[in-house]
């Protein structure tokens, strides 16, 4: 029995196998990102739990905690945002400056090139098109009158 390259091959049992593609063959770190999730999870309800039985003075030591670590991720978040808006702004002047020009000379080439089709049409092409609508025509009177032999 041949194999098709494109089609999926057979076991003994009949069972088609088909060859692992880019989805499959991708799994491996899906996994393991899943399988840390699953621990931060755990550890967070974990902790969770610890500190619903804990002490007052305890519980409030994590919330301190807590807060500096949430001003600092406001911190972070913030300076990221303004990264953002220079980059947003430095795109914005690209576009402007220099790909607007650019397309403003390539419609102006484009333009260029359509009157020059429209000259070489006009001035070119339609004369030889007349020219062999002539010689079809007086081959046509000559063949018709049995001076010319093919």
């Amino acid at each position: 029995m041949e194999n098709n390259p494109g089609l999926p091959s057979t076991t003994l049992t009949g069972t088609p196998q088909v060859p692992p593609g880019p989805a499959q063959q991708n799994r491996g770190p899906i996994i393991l990102a899943g399988l840390i999730g699953l621990i931060v999870i755990a550890a967070l309800v974990a902790g969770i739990v610890l500190l619903a039985g804990a002490s007052l003075d305890t519980t409030a030591r994590v919330r301190d905690i807590f807060i500096i670590f949430m001003a600092l991720e406001f911190l972070v978040i913030g300076i990221a945002l303004i990264v953002l808006m220079v980059q947003l702004a430095t795109l914005i002047n690209l576009l402007q400056n220099e790909v607007k020009p650019i397309l403003e000379s390539t419609t102006n080439t484009v333009n260029t090139l359509r009157g020059t089709a429209e000259f070489l049409s006009d001035n070119l092409v339609e004369p030889v098109i007349k020219l062999n609508e002539y010689v079809a025509a007086l081959r046509r009177v000559l063949d018709f009158f049995h001076l010319i032999r093919h």
